[in-house]
Parts: structure tokens; sequence; C-alpha cells
């Protein structure tokens, strides 16, 4: 292993210039399952909707770790103790908790590979990189998992106010050109206390809460849950069923050998050992779409029409509703494809198909958000905050869908 990197910088459009702190922290985003970031989308089709969001999970990583940085040296400096051992844990954790994602990131998460989360496979991509880097991983894996006894760590990592949002939030907003969701990350951070164990935000800092929380609702319904984003997703999720579904019938598809190797086989969480998370690392959003151009003349109606769509941007009909889509109104225009187009119930489903997304912008259940104000007290911000909109945050707002061609079959 190469130990003579010198420490090198990074320019980011959001932050400027990203430093690296150490070797280590070189060599792990040197190492190829790091590398492999940059081919994997930060926002999987978004890019259809607005199209600057073509930026990419290592972007992500690096920004992650650029603020964790920063949160390490404002605790520090309001006297929190933490060691280098700590310290270096932090980053990299922060900078690894990412590396399992899939192509085009959650839009094929359970798709690929069958009850398996990202944060999963992230560990295992940690756990091979600490027999790798002979045990320099050990504190960062614990972190990961919260199996540190100190709470905070944990919360810094992954919680209400976390690394991880405060960038993607941020980024994701520069590069869809949504303005709502710039969030202010420097205030949140220079904000951050430790009391008792628990991070939390002191008193000042109040109002900046309050934004994030709001631009958190706000980017999930005009960006993350976009319509058209959202029946992309369907529409790549299912065109992956169907090759699926044909190669276990026995036909050969056109693929990448990583891509056939999930074809091939039901990845299941159980089956997920080392020679598997080696076929993973070799798979990206190029894969994917390499695969769609090659589909999109195949003889099956479903795989080449859905890759067809996709590749052209003539996607299916969304629409949004307040309440559930009656099984009648689906069956109809399920019957209708089939008549239209000699499809079998099965295959029309492809085309005719409902469901369900969830906003909770706040969720107490998870460790909430805690204010710390300046007599020493400490509240929840829902208690704290006199902005009456924030409770509204704190529930569940759900929207039902209904997906169906238009005129293009």
């Amino acid at each position: 292993m190469n130990t003579n990197n010198k420490l090198k910088i990074f320019n980011d459009p959001i932050y400027g210039f990203i430093t690296i702190p150490n070797t280590l922290i070189f060599d792990l985003i040197a190492h190829k399952y790091f590398q492999r970031l940059r081919r994997i989308s930060q926002m999987g089709l978004s890019y259809l909707v607005y199209p600057g969001a073509h930026h990419t999970r290592f972007h992500h990583a690096l920004g992650c770790l650029h603020l964790m940085q920063n949160a390490v040296r404002i605790l520090k400096f309001k006297g929190v103790v933490i060691s280098e051992e700590e310290e270096n844990g932090l980053y990299i954790a922060i900078l690894l908790h990412d590396i399992g994602h899939g192509p085009f990131s959650h839009a094929l998460e359970h798709s690929i590979v069958e009850n398996i989360s990202h944060e999963a496979i992230s560990l295992k991509f940690m756990e091979a990189l600490n027999i790798e880097f002979e045990g320099a991983l050990d504190l960062a894996i614990s972190m990961f998992k919260g199996a540190y006894g100190r709470q905070f760590f944990g919360q810094l990592i992954s919680g209400q106010l976390d690394i991880d949002r405060s960038d993607y939030l941020k980024r994701d907003s520069f590069y869809t050109g949504v303005s709502e969701g710039n969030i202010n990350s420097d205030r949140l951070i220079s904000m951050m206390n430790v009391v008792d164990d628990e991070l939390v935000i002191e008193e000042k800092g109040i109002y900046s809460i309050e934004k994030f929380l709001t631009a958190r609702r706000l980017m999930y319904w005009q960006v993350y849950l976009h319509k058209t984003s959202l029946v992309a997703e369907q529409m790549i999720t299912r065109i992956l069923k169907r090759a699926k579904d044909l190669t276990h019938e026995g036909l050969n598809l056109e693929a990448s050998s990583a891509l056939r190797f999930f074809l091939n086989s039901d990845t299941l969480n159980e089956k997920f050992d080392a020679s598997t998370l080696n076929q993973f690392s070799l798979l990206d959003d190029y894969d994917i779409m390499s695969a769609l151009k090659s589909w999109q003349f195949h003889d099956d109606f479903v795989l080449s029409h859905l890759s067809t769509m996709l590749l052209n941007r003539t996607l299916l009909k969304i629409k949004f509703k307040n309440k559930p889509i009656s099984d009648s109104k689906t069956e109809a225009m399920t019957q209708d494809i089939m008549s239209t187009h000699k499809l079998s119930k099965d295959e029309a489903s492809y085309f005719v198909f409902k469901g369900q997304v969830k906003n909770l912008a706040y969720n107490q259940d998870q460790g909430g958000l805690t204010i710390l104000f300046k007599n020493g007290t400490k509240k929840d911000i829902i208690k704290a905050s006199d902005h009456l909109s924030l409770k509204a945050l704190s529930k569940t707002v759900s929207k039902h869908y209904i997906c169906y061609p238009k005129d293009i079959l």
C-alpha cells in the first residue's frame, strides 16, 4: 500500500477548498471502492426534471468530510474533548457512510439486491476495507453502527441534524437550482454543542433549525418526491425486474458481467458474501444505462418499450391524489392496455400501477432535536419554537399516485 501520498485539496463549488486531513483518508478516497462513487448519481434520475442534477455520491462524501471537520473544530473550541483517534474515526465514518449505494442511488435500492439496505452494504464495504487497512477502521465502524460509547458521535453521523443532511440539502439545492433547500450549514454547525453526551443546538440557532426543517420538507415535495422523478424511478425499477424475470426464464440479455451476475441471482442479505460484494463494487450507473441502450431493441414488448421510454424521457403519466386510488380504476386501465396491445395482466402491470409516498421532515422518534437555552435547560425543538408550522412538520403527510401510459404505446 502506498503510504507516501501528499495531502491533497479538492475545489468544491459549494464550500471552496476541501482539505484531506491525513494520508489514511487519502488512501481511502483513492481506493477503487470509493472511486466508484464518481459513477453513482447522487439524485438518481432527478436530472430528468432538473438538468443540472448530475452531481455524484463522490461529491457528497467529500462535502460531508469537510463539514465534519468543521463540526469537530467547533466542538473542540467549545471544550468538548475529542481525541485524535475519535476525530479520525468520525472522518472515516462520514466519508464512507454512503459507499454502499447502488446505481442511481435510491432508485434501485432493494431492486438489484433484495432485503438489504445501502447502509448495510456500506458496513460490508467498511469491514472489507478494515481488513485491507489492517484494523484502521475499527473505531469508525463502531461509530457507524452506533455502538461507540459516546452518543453524540452517532448523532453527527446519523441523526435529525446530521452531517449527511447538512450537506445533501445544500448540495442538491445548488445543483437543482431549487433555492428553497439552500440551508446555512456553516451556521447550523457553529451552533452545535454537547451536553451530557447529547448533541444540542444553542438557543440562538433556533431559527436556523426552523429553516433547516422547513427546507427539508420543501425539498422532498419539490425535488426528491417530484412526480416526474418518482415515475422515472418506478420505471427503471420495473425495467430491472422485467430483465430479472426474463433472465430467470432462460433468456440471455446483453449486460455487463456485474449486472448479469445480479440478474441471474436473488441476492439476499444473508447471501451477500465477499464475492457478492466484489461484484457489487463493479456496478454503477453506466452498467444500467448501457443495458437500457441495448434492451430498447429487445423482442420483449415490456422490456423494449420501458427502456425506450426512459432513454427518450417519454415517461408514463403520473397523478397524485390525496386519497387512496380505487382498484377498479387501476383494473380498467390495465384491461385497456391488455386489449390494445395483446398483453397479459402481468405484462400490463408494468405500465399501470399505483403507490404511495410519505413525507416526514422531523421524526421525534429518531432522537429529536434538542435546543440548549442560556440558563442550561433543554427542550425539544417543537416545544422550544414559536413557529407553529414546526408541529405540522413532525406529522407524516401521505400522497397516493397512479401511473399509466400516455398515447405513446
